[in-house]
């Protein structure tokens, strides 16, 4: 093989590493992570939604939706579109979040979640998850099964 198709392959070999591992960034469900840990990665994914690539945000928080959820808000690109709405968008690149703990049990867990969105407003959700009890890859992980719509609470200055 010539040294400039070797470079050329070599070349090509790097970018799908980096491509895939970017991919790889993103995490997935485990049973070992807690209710609180579920909102924090989602939270902190769309609060840094392109950092990764674009929509990294958005798809880390559809990897810990609730499959039930994954229904009701259709497939990943339906879900693209119904984050950066305008019911959901103040989430997208917020600038700061408090997330809350208002009641538990061992299948559920309700969060008060509150972000500073990039036009320095302040919203309120509830955000509950819950544990997955079916079988397979997703059993005993906690994940998202709903969000409020948000409640504005006016702006930080």
């Amino acid at each position: 093989m010539s040294r400039k198709l070797h470079l050329t392959f070599s070349l090509i070999i790097i970018f799908l590493l980096n491509s895939i591992s970017l991919k790889a960034e993103i995490q997935i469900p485990k049973n070992s992570i807690l209710p609180v840990e579920v909102i924090k990665i989602q939270l902190t994914g769309l609060m840094n939604n392109d950092k990764k690539f674009k929509d990294s945000g958005i798809e880390q928080t559809w990897n810990f939706a609730h499959p039930s959820n994954k229904k009701y808000t259709g497939p990943l690109p339906h879900f693209k579109m119904m984050i950066k709405g305008k019911s959901y968008q103040m989430l997208i690149n917020h600038l700061s979040h408090t997330i809350t703990e208002i009641g538990r049990s061992d299948k559920w867990a309700q969060f008060e979640v509150i972000i500073l969105d990039k036009e320095k407003i302040y919203h309120k959700f509830n955000w509950q998850v819950e544990k997955y009890t079916e079988e397979g890859p997703l059993k005993d992980c906690w994940l998202t099964t709903m969000v409020s719509s948000p409640i504005p609470l006016g702006s930080s200055i």
